[in-house]
Protein backbone atom coordinates (compact mmCIF):
# COMPACT_ATOMS: atom_id res chain seq x y z
CA UNK A 1 0.00 0.00 0.00
CA UNK A 2 0.94 3.49 -0.98
CA UNK A 3 2.47 5.55 2.13
CA UNK A 4 -0.63 8.66 2.93
CA UNK A 5 -0.03 11.77 4.72
CA UNK A 6 -2.95 13.63 5.29
CA UNK A 7 -1.24 17.41 6.98
CA UNK A 8 -3.56 20.01 8.64
CA UNK A 9 -0.44 22.73 8.29
CA UNK A 10 2.78 22.58 6.09
CA UNK A 11 5.91 20.57 7.53
CA UNK A 12 8.36 22.32 9.00
CA UNK A 13 11.08 22.64 6.53
CA UNK A 14 14.34 22.67 8.63
CA UNK A 15 13.69 19.06 9.65
CA UNK A 16 13.37 17.95 5.94
CA UNK A 17 16.33 19.14 5.21
CA UNK A 18 18.28 17.34 8.22
CA UNK A 19 16.58 14.26 7.27
CA UNK A 20 17.16 14.87 3.50
CA UNK A 21 21.08 15.03 4.73
CA UNK A 22 21.41 12.10 7.43
CA UNK A 23 18.43 9.65 5.93
CA UNK A 24 19.97 6.15 4.57
CA UNK A 25 18.34 5.11 1.56
CA UNK A 26 18.95 2.22 -0.32
CA UNK A 27 19.54 3.34 -3.45
CA UNK A 28 18.33 0.37 -5.73
CA UNK A 29 14.31 -0.21 -6.34
CA UNK A 30 12.20 -2.56 -4.33
CA UNK A 31 10.75 -5.24 -5.76
CA UNK A 32 7.03 -5.35 -7.07
CA UNK A 33 6.45 -1.45 -6.99
CA UNK A 34 3.16 0.44 -6.68
CA UNK A 35 2.78 2.99 -9.54
CA UNK A 36 2.10 5.41 -6.53
CA UNK A 37 4.24 5.09 -4.25
CA UNK A 38 2.94 7.48 -1.58
CA UNK A 39 0.97 10.61 -1.10
CA UNK A 40 0.61 14.15 0.90
CA UNK A 41 -2.31 16.18 1.02
CA UNK A 42 -2.37 19.28 2.50
CA UNK A 43 -5.87 21.13 2.66
CA UNK A 44 -7.40 24.43 2.71
CA UNK A 45 -4.04 26.62 2.24
CA UNK A 46 -4.53 30.38 2.45
CA UNK A 47 -2.45 32.97 0.24
CA UNK A 48 0.16 34.99 2.37
CA UNK A 49 0.30 38.28 0.48
CA UNK A 50 3.35 39.33 1.89
CA UNK A 51 5.13 36.31 0.98
CA UNK A 52 3.23 36.08 -2.45
CA UNK A 53 4.59 39.67 -2.86
CA UNK A 54 8.33 38.98 -2.60
CA UNK A 55 7.77 35.95 -4.85
CA UNK A 56 6.71 38.46 -7.31
CA UNK A 57 9.98 40.99 -6.70
CA UNK A 58 11.89 37.78 -6.97
CA UNK A 59 10.69 36.53 -9.84
CA UNK A 60 10.07 39.65 -11.82
CA UNK A 61 6.53 39.36 -12.20
CA UNK A 62 4.16 42.69 -12.21
CA UNK A 63 1.01 43.05 -9.78
CA UNK A 64 -1.98 41.39 -10.47
CA UNK A 65 -5.15 40.23 -8.75
CA UNK A 66 -4.24 36.49 -10.02
CA UNK A 67 -2.00 34.27 -9.08
CA UNK A 68 1.55 33.35 -10.84
CA UNK A 69 1.25 30.18 -12.71
CA UNK A 70 4.48 29.13 -11.20
CA UNK A 71 3.49 29.93 -7.19
CA UNK A 72 1.70 26.85 -6.48
CA UNK A 73 4.81 25.42 -6.67
CA UNK A 74 6.57 27.07 -3.74
CA UNK A 75 3.47 25.86 -2.13
CA UNK A 76 3.78 22.67 -2.92
CA UNK A 77 7.67 22.53 -2.32
CA UNK A 78 7.72 21.33 1.47
CA UNK A 79 5.13 18.53 0.66
CA UNK A 80 7.25 17.42 -2.11
CA UNK A 81 10.23 17.25 -0.04
CA UNK A 82 7.95 15.50 2.71
CA UNK A 83 7.62 12.50 0.26
CA UNK A 84 11.24 12.33 -0.78
CA UNK A 85 12.81 11.73 2.60
CA UNK A 86 10.42 9.28 3.38
CA UNK A 87 10.79 5.09 3.40
CA UNK A 88 8.41 5.64 0.19
CA UNK A 89 11.86 6.90 -2.00
CA UNK A 90 14.68 4.96 -1.89
CA UNK A 91 17.50 6.83 -3.43
CA UNK A 92 19.66 9.70 -1.37
CA UNK A 93 18.07 13.28 -1.92
CA UNK A 94 20.98 15.02 -2.43
CA UNK A 95 22.11 14.91 -5.97
CA UNK A 96 18.49 14.46 -7.30
CA UNK A 97 18.17 16.92 -10.50
CA UNK A 98 15.26 18.48 -12.07
CA UNK A 99 15.48 17.36 -15.43
CA UNK A 100 12.11 18.95 -16.58
CA UNK A 101 8.79 20.43 -15.60
CA UNK A 102 4.89 20.71 -17.22
CA UNK A 103 2.42 22.99 -15.30
CA UNK A 104 -0.93 23.51 -16.38
CA UNK A 105 -3.23 26.15 -15.10
CA UNK A 106 -6.60 25.32 -16.12
CA UNK A 107 -8.22 28.69 -15.19
CA UNK A 108 -6.61 31.78 -13.27
CA UNK A 109 -6.15 30.97 -8.96
CA UNK A 110 -7.31 34.29 -7.34
CA UNK A 111 -5.03 35.61 -4.36
CA UNK A 112 -8.00 34.97 -2.03
CA UNK A 113 -8.59 31.28 -2.68
CA UNK A 114 -7.83 28.73 -0.56
CA UNK A 115 -6.32 25.73 -1.63
CA UNK A 116 -5.90 22.05 -1.33
CA UNK A 117 -2.77 20.80 -2.25
CA UNK A 118 -1.64 17.21 -3.08
CA UNK A 119 1.25 15.81 -4.39
CA UNK A 120 1.91 11.76 -5.56
CA UNK A 121 5.39 10.87 -5.82
CA UNK A 122 5.44 7.64 -9.01
CA UNK A 123 7.54 4.90 -9.06
CA UNK A 124 11.11 5.61 -10.68
CA UNK A 125 12.24 3.77 -13.98
CA UNK A 126 15.69 3.29 -15.16
CA UNK A 127 16.84 5.39 -17.82
CA UNK A 128 20.90 5.79 -19.39
CA UNK A 129 21.75 8.42 -16.70
CA UNK A 130 19.74 6.68 -13.98
CA UNK A 131 16.85 6.64 -12.26
CA UNK A 132 13.74 8.62 -13.24
CA UNK A 133 10.77 9.51 -11.01
CA UNK A 134 8.19 11.84 -11.31
CA UNK A 135 6.18 14.47 -8.81
CA UNK A 136 2.73 15.03 -9.73
CA UNK A 137 1.57 18.01 -7.97
CA UNK A 138 -2.36 19.04 -7.85
CA UNK A 139 -4.23 22.32 -6.59
CA UNK A 140 -8.03 22.14 -6.34
CA UNK A 141 -10.21 25.05 -5.28
CA UNK A 142 -13.85 23.30 -3.74
CA UNK A 143 -13.22 20.03 -5.45
CA UNK A 144 -12.52 21.99 -8.95
CA UNK A 145 -8.94 21.23 -10.50
CA UNK A 146 -7.25 24.39 -11.16
CA UNK A 147 -3.94 23.48 -11.57
CA UNK A 148 -0.88 20.67 -12.29
CA UNK A 149 2.16 20.07 -12.25
CA UNK A 150 4.73 17.14 -13.66
CA UNK A 151 8.16 17.35 -11.96
CA UNK A 152 10.43 14.62 -13.11
CA UNK A 153 13.84 14.30 -11.38
CA UNK A 154 16.94 12.20 -12.01
CA UNK A 155 18.77 10.41 -9.82
CA UNK A 156 22.43 9.89 -11.33
CA UNK A 157 22.41 5.65 -9.45
CA UNK A 158 23.93 3.21 -11.08
CA UNK A 159 21.71 0.23 -12.20
CA UNK A 160 23.81 -1.59 -14.74
CA UNK A 161 20.51 -2.93 -16.41
CA UNK A 162 21.21 -3.53 -19.96
CA UNK A 163 17.48 -1.83 -21.50
CA UNK A 164 16.24 1.19 -20.16
CA UNK A 165 11.85 1.55 -19.73
CA UNK A 166 12.35 5.36 -21.39
CA UNK A 167 15.00 7.23 -23.06
CA UNK A 168 16.12 9.83 -20.81
CA UNK A 169 15.99 13.82 -21.18
CA UNK A 170 18.99 15.33 -22.25
CA UNK A 171 18.02 16.76 -25.22
CA UNK A 172 16.73 19.99 -26.00
CA UNK A 173 13.05 20.37 -27.11
CA UNK A 174 13.26 23.78 -28.68
CA UNK A 175 15.47 26.48 -29.25
CA UNK A 176 14.68 29.99 -30.46
CA UNK A 177 17.13 30.71 -33.51
CA UNK A 178 20.10 33.21 -32.51
CA UNK A 179 20.78 35.34 -35.46
CA UNK A 180 16.71 35.26 -37.07
CA UNK A 181 13.50 34.20 -37.58
CA UNK A 182 13.58 35.46 -33.73
CA UNK A 183 10.42 37.45 -32.69
CA UNK A 184 12.32 38.44 -29.24
CA UNK A 185 15.12 38.37 -27.54
CA UNK A 186 16.42 40.09 -24.70
CA UNK A 187 19.86 40.01 -22.60
CA UNK A 188 19.28 39.65 -18.29
CA UNK A 189 21.46 40.26 -15.88
CA UNK A 190 21.13 37.38 -13.20
CA UNK A 191 22.74 38.51 -9.85
CA UNK A 192 24.98 36.67 -7.46
CA UNK A 193 22.51 36.42 -4.64
CA UNK A 194 19.22 34.97 -6.44
CA UNK A 195 19.98 31.78 -5.59
CA UNK A 196 19.53 33.26 -1.91
CA UNK A 197 16.91 35.32 -2.38
CA UNK A 198 15.02 32.50 -4.08
CA UNK A 199 15.76 29.95 -1.48
CA UNK A 200 14.31 32.37 1.40
CA UNK A 201 10.74 32.17 -0.66
CA UNK A 202 10.68 28.86 -1.92
CA UNK A 203 12.19 27.28 1.07
CA UNK A 204 14.62 25.42 -1.61
CA UNK A 205 17.83 25.86 0.37
CA UNK A 206 19.98 23.58 -1.33
CA UNK A 207 23.85 24.92 -0.96
CA UNK A 208 24.56 24.30 -4.61
CA UNK A 209 22.36 27.81 -4.92
CA UNK A 210 23.43 29.61 -1.74
CA UNK A 211 27.12 30.47 -2.35
CA UNK A 212 30.13 30.00 -4.53
CA UNK A 213 32.11 28.02 -1.17
CA UNK A 214 28.90 26.00 -0.38
CA UNK A 215 28.37 24.85 -4.32
CA UNK A 216 31.90 23.77 -4.68
CA UNK A 217 31.48 21.13 -1.63
CA UNK A 218 28.89 19.09 -4.55
CA UNK A 219 31.51 19.63 -7.52
CA UNK A 220 30.25 22.84 -8.60
CA UNK A 221 32.62 26.38 -9.50
CA UNK A 222 30.19 28.82 -8.32
CA UNK A 223 26.64 28.96 -7.33
CA UNK A 224 24.01 28.08 -9.76
CA UNK A 225 20.33 29.42 -10.17
CA UNK A 226 17.15 27.07 -9.25
CA UNK A 227 15.68 25.70 -11.78
CA UNK A 228 11.88 27.16 -10.92
CA UNK A 229 13.65 30.75 -10.55
CA UNK A 230 14.31 29.94 -13.91
CA UNK A 231 11.56 29.16 -15.44
CA UNK A 232 9.37 31.62 -13.25
CA UNK A 233 11.01 34.34 -14.40
CA UNK A 234 10.85 32.74 -18.07
CA UNK A 235 6.63 33.23 -17.41
CA UNK A 236 7.25 36.42 -16.39
CA UNK A 237 9.10 37.78 -19.17
CA UNK A 238 6.53 36.41 -21.35
CA UNK A 239 3.79 37.53 -19.43
CA UNK A 240 5.42 41.43 -19.88
CA UNK A 241 6.57 40.68 -23.25
CA UNK A 242 5.18 38.08 -26.19
CA UNK A 243 2.27 38.64 -23.96
CA UNK A 244 1.79 41.58 -22.89
CA UNK A 245 -1.05 41.22 -20.84
CA UNK A 246 -3.14 38.48 -22.60
CA UNK A 247 -2.01 35.54 -21.38
CA UNK A 248 -4.87 33.01 -21.88
CA UNK A 249 -6.58 31.45 -18.38
CA UNK A 250 -6.36 28.13 -19.98
CA UNK A 251 -2.15 26.85 -20.60
CA UNK A 252 0.57 24.25 -20.58
CA UNK A 253 4.27 25.64 -19.82
CA UNK A 254 6.75 23.06 -20.46
CA UNK A 255 10.68 23.08 -19.95
CA UNK A 256 12.88 20.97 -20.53
CA UNK A 257 16.09 21.96 -17.79
CA UNK A 258 19.71 22.03 -20.05
CA UNK A 259 22.87 23.11 -18.34
CA UNK A 260 22.81 25.28 -15.13
CA UNK A 261 23.06 28.84 -14.83
CA UNK A 262 26.29 29.62 -13.10
CA UNK A 263 25.63 33.08 -10.58
CA UNK A 264 26.49 35.73 -11.49
CA UNK A 265 25.33 35.63 -14.70
CA UNK A 266 24.40 37.28 -18.34
CA UNK A 267 21.86 35.44 -20.14
CA UNK A 268 19.95 35.55 -23.22
CA UNK A 269 16.24 35.38 -23.52
CA UNK A 270 14.66 34.43 -26.42
CA UNK A 271 11.24 33.33 -27.99
CA UNK A 272 8.83 32.99 -30.95
CA UNK A 273 5.24 32.51 -31.51
CA UNK A 274 3.02 30.95 -33.26
CA UNK A 275 -0.43 30.01 -33.46
CA UNK A 276 -0.98 27.43 -30.80
CA UNK A 277 1.13 28.99 -28.43
CA UNK A 278 5.25 30.36 -27.95
CA UNK A 279 8.36 28.54 -27.76
CA UNK A 280 11.40 30.41 -26.12
CA UNK A 281 14.89 29.27 -24.60
CA UNK A 282 17.46 30.94 -22.26
CA UNK A 283 21.34 30.76 -23.22
CA UNK A 284 24.41 31.95 -21.39
CA UNK A 285 28.26 32.31 -21.96
CA UNK A 286 27.69 32.55 -25.74
CA UNK A 287 25.67 29.38 -26.83
CA UNK A 288 25.42 27.69 -24.21
CA UNK A 289 21.83 26.43 -23.30
CA UNK A 290 20.22 26.27 -20.07
CA UNK A 291 16.91 25.84 -20.63
CA UNK A 292 14.05 25.21 -23.63
CA UNK A 293 10.21 25.68 -23.16
CA UNK A 294 6.73 25.89 -24.63
CA UNK A 295 3.80 28.04 -23.45
CA UNK A 296 1.00 25.79 -25.03
CA UNK A 297 -2.94 27.27 -25.24
CA UNK A 298 -5.65 24.75 -24.40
Amino acid sequence: MPLQFDLDTRPAILPLYFRALTARKPGRLPPGQERVLASVLLGNQAVDPVHLQIYRDVCGFGPGQHLPATYPFVLAMPLQLKLLVSEAFPFPVLGVVHVRNSITQYRPLLEREHLDIRCDLAAAVAVKRGYEFELLTSVRVNGELVWECLSTLLSRTPHGEAKVSRPSSGKKAWVAPVDEGCASAVNWQVPADIGRRYARVSGDRNPIHLSASTAKIFGFPRAIAHGMWTKARCLAALEEGAYAGTLPDRFTLGVDFIKPIFLPAEVLFQSAQSATGTGFSLSSGGRRVNLTGTLVHC
